[in-house]
């Protein structure tokens, strides 16, 4: 994030943040000196303030101790918001009866710094079935669920979000992924094969608040030998699910 219009800074606590947004980036754990090489800084600047994070439960050392990995300390304070935890609320139960009405997985995302995140789930009601766990994160361009959450929002709001995608992304590829979000805006869902898992098809509808999507409800279509539903079955018990979580939004929000 530039500086530029900072009123005011604190070396120590922008040192903490930029190492927890470097580790929320990696794909895997990531060592001590490779957070120093990436933020530049010294291994005595950095150590400490990588001690506090630890005990304080933000981070914590990999299983084979090659690395740090953030925990879910950040993830839980930010579903303890209000609206966060209405959202969660409002949409598990009707979650919990779109998988058993389809047999598949369900999981419900929002944006997070450029980001999808997992918010909420609920497993397939079916003997086997593919979920996604709750705190699992990608790059927004990649997802369907991205796709979406893009789609319905403001234009400064989408712009805003761009500035925060990798800086390295081609402009062929940012113009495609607007193309996607245009065309998921008009007809209201989004599909496509997953590029994470073969053999998964993701398909996607918005749970709006007002004019925006406040998520995405999300499901990781699988086709079994015997399967419960059509993908064409389960993408319209998903777009009603999703109006209908819209719905108790709405009603909720009335409330306030």
């Amino acid at each position: 994030m530039s500086d530029k219009g900072q009123r005011y800074r604190a070396p120590a606590l922008e040192k903490g943040i930029d190492i927890l947004e470097l580790i929320a980036t990696q794909p895997a754990p990531i060592s001590l000196q490779a957070i120093v090489k990436a933020l530049g800084r010294s291994t005595g600047e950095l150590f400490r303030m990588i001690q506090v994070l630890q005990f304080r439960g933000f981070i914590e050392q990999s299983a084979d101790g090659g690395g740090f990995q953030l925990t879910g300390r950040l993830l839980a304070l930010a579903m303890n918001q209000p609206s966060v935890k209405g959202l969660i609320e409002i949409s598990l139960p009707r979650m919990r009866l779109l998988a058993a009405e389809t047999g598949q997985s369900c999981h419900l995302v929002m944006h997070s710094q450029g980001q999808i995140v997992v918010i909420a789930r609920v497993e397939s009601s079916a003997e086997m079935g593919f979920s996604v766990r709750v705190g699992h994160r990608r790059s927004l361009p990649e997802t369907v669920s991205g796709t979406l959450l893009y789609a319905f929002q403001s234009e400064r709001t989408r712009e805003r979000w761009e500035e925060l995608f990798d800086s390295q992304m081609p402009a062929d590829e940012l113009a495609g992924f607007r193309q996607r979000a245009a065309r998921a805006r008009d007809v209201a869902w989004a599909k496509a094969r997953s590029t994470f898992v073969a053999g998964v098809t993701d398909i996607s509808a918005p749970v709006l608040r007002g004019h925006e999507a406040a998520a995405a409800l999300t499901i990781p279509f699988v086709q079994f030998v015997k399967t419960k539903r059509t993908l064409e079955d389960c993408l319209a018990l998903l777009i009603t699910a999703a109006r209908e979580i819209s719905g108790g939004l709405l009603l909720s929000d009335s409330k306030i």
